[in-house]
């Protein structure tokens, strides 16, 4: 296995010195010549074709290099100008029987673990104390397969909470995760759900039984692995309202998820759908081969193998298999945004189709940006982004 050589020095220095400079002086050259005639979307400028193909080319790289070392994660609060964390305790007396089995196989347990706070600009850094009746807050999941980025405010992914800050002031704080990140042969196997799962329980129960917040008022929102973790929390506070068992606080008043991955196993891995056909997508390598299960999959599922991807709610919400009995009934308002050349377009279709059979059409607004790729929300260049805000916002004024 070549991921097994190249993740390991010497060899992993020769290969990276490789590809720099084979992307540098080789592939962009040629991509900025064939891009002034021809480009994957005739709808796309000469510079978005080139960062497409820039990040195409970076993203296999990241199950090379695994977790960025110099990333901030959940270890410790890294402070900075502009920078407010915090720790939320660990809730392992919110661990139900079902998520206590799973925890126990994965050899996980629920851990304090830091949060980022994101504030409207000119306000206070951290929400003053006592929270105001009806004040809303999100709570946000950021994504990078599983595998990498971080809640830091110096993270690429912290344009999203920044910007959701700014929508309305009726929310104007958000709370970022930084949950634990997953990773499995070559590198150390650590992490595996429900390890996600129980960080976010933490940041929930947090601006719950912390802050002050009522649960109505949250709107828990995350973006690629960050939406299925949202999906994931999501459900689990659903699931157990009113149980007898733990004592959960309450589901959240709002959902938002952006291109979220919501099928892990291959029940939508099928000729002419959208994770073969949909090649021009930034996340190029995740279906090279629709017969292996990819990196990011297997570092999530951990000692579960693959086959949990295929039979987990929880793992894969909008799997087409009949193992997987995901309903939505009792979920709340939903915002799906989704990018109609991502690999991962059929089986967000297939969530929204699933919710709006469960919830009713009033209660799901779906949002498809034609000619956008995969988490196209995050990157502040892109054309269909302000759009995308503005439907963003007339949803969350309207209710």
């Amino acid at each position: 296995m070549l991921l097994a050589l190249y993740s390991k020095q010497p060899w992993r220095t020769l290969y990276l010195t490789f590809q720099v400079l084979a992307i540098v002086l080789v592939f962009l050259p040629i991509c900025a010549v064939k891009y002034l005639f021809t480009r994957p979307n005739p709808t796309w400028s000469w510079r978005h074709a080139m960062r497409v193909a820039l990040t195409r080319r970076l993203n296999p790289l990241s199950t090379v290099i695994g977790k960025v070392p110099f990333d901030p994660d959940y270890r410790a609060i890294e402070s900075g100008s502009g920078v407010e964390g915090v720790w939320m305790d660990e809730v392992p007396h919110l661990m139900n029987a079902e998520l206590k089995i799973w925890s126990s196989v994965a050899d996980v347990a629920s851990i304090r673990i830091p949060g980022y706070w994101y504030a409207k600009t000119g306000l206070n850094l951290k929400p003053p104390t006592p929270i105001a009746a009806g004040q809303k807050v999100f709570l946000f999941l950021h994504g990078g397969g599983f595998t990498q980025m971080s809640a830091h405010p110096r993270s690429l992914i912290s344009i999203v909470p920044r910007s959701l800050v700014e929508l309305t002031d009726s929310a104007p704080y958000a709370l970022a995760v930084e949950y634990r990140l997953s990773s499995t042969y070559p590198f150390a196997e650590e992490h595996p759900f429900p390890a996600a799962l129980l960080d976010a329980l933490a940041g929930y129960n947090f601006l719950v039984n912390c802050m002050g917040y009522d649960p109505s008022d949250i709107i828990v929102a995350g973006d690629s692995a960050g939406g299925n973790i949202a999906l994931a929390l999501t459900r689990y506070l659903v699931e157990n309202k009113g149980s007898t068992e733990v004592s959960l606080p309450g589901p959240p008043g709002h959902l938002l998820i952006s291109s979220p991955v919501t099928d892990m196993g291959n029940s939508h891995v099928t000729p002419g759908s959208s994770a073969l056909t949909n090649d021009k997508d930034i996340i190029n390598d995740f279906y090279n081969n629709p017969h292996d299960t990819p990196y990011r999959v297997l570092a999530y599922v951990g000692p579960f193998g693959a086959g949990i991807a295929s039979c987990n709610r929880y793992v894969s919400p909008a799997s087409l298999t009949p193992l997987v009995q995901a309903r939505f009934i009792g979920f709340p308002r939903t915002f799906i945004i989704a990018a109609g050349m991502e690999v991962f377009l059929d089986q967000i279709r297939s969530l929204r189709d699933k919710m709006v059979r469960d919830m009713g059409e009033m209660q799901v607004t779906y949002y498809e940006a034609a000619n956008a790729e995969h988490d196209y929300f995050i990157f502040s260049w892109h054309p269909d982004r302000p759009a995308t805000l503005r439907a963003v916002q007339e949803w969350l004024v309207s209710g």
